[in-house]
């Protein structure tokens, strides 16, 4: 991908971003007393949360490729994605928790999709530990691809939490949006995905960078 396509992704990532944070602004309160203009989180809380589980899968196939073919172009993928994944984790974490707190009274309830997804934030917080920890390049990335690829599980267990124990998020099944609700999530999402793509792709680029800078 060439810088050109990427500043026109860019470009069309902050067009479809602004549109979606306008429609967000512009839908009625919800009917419901307690929850008012407050709901407008989840079209940031939603595409964060998507966008990270997304990240984190291809760091998981990065990772494999890499232990395939031994080529560190694929760990700077790996490790890119993992970078934004982390990124819009937190932000998942930290926009849900004021969503609870409006919702159901409290910033945190160890609720099950709260825990798993904090222990989820926890292993890929050690995975960046562990690439600090090392010094040699291929060492590196061999481990850490190793680790991601167990650190995966945390991704589906945080995902299928809301099916298997009792949960106060409700599941993806018993969720239903209108058609403009809809729309504007699909709209935060996709603008989201475009700025993970620009971000792998940078910020590999420039790991192969200093790489090749160093040696």
């Amino acid at each position: 991908m060439k810088l050109q396509t990427t500043a026109i992704l860019f470009i069309a990532s902050m067009i479809l971003l602004s549109i979606g944070i306008y429609k967000a602004l512009s839908l009625p309160q919800s009917p419901q007393p307690y929850l008012k203009d407050n709901y407008r989180i989840v079209f940031f809380h939603v595409p964060s949360a998507i966008v990270s589980f997304t990240a984190f899968t291809f760091t998981f196939l990065f990772s494999i490729i890499y232990l395939k073919k031994n080529d560190l172009k694929w760990d700077d993928l790996a490790s890119s994605s993992a970078k934004f994944g982390f990124f819009m984790i937190t932000a998942a974490l930290i926009s849900g928790s004021i969503w609870a707190k409006v919702a159901w009274g409290s910033y945190w309830n160890w609720d099950p999709r709260e825990t798993t997804v904090l222990i989820l934030w926890f292993v890929y917080a050690a995975y960046f530990a562990l690439r600090e920890s090392i010094e040699s390049v291929e060492d590196k990335a061999r481990t850490s691809s190793i680790f991601s690829i167990f650190a995966y599980v945390t991704v589906p267990l945080s995902y299928l939490s809301t099916k298997f124990y009792f949960s106060l998020h409700p599941s993806t099944q018993e969720v239903s949006v209108g058609v403009n609700v809809g729309i504007t999530l699909a709209l935060n999402i996709t603008a989201f995905l475009l700025l993970f793509i620009i971000y792998v792709y940078l910020s590999s680029y420039l790991s192969k960078i200093e790489r090749e800078v160093i040696t």
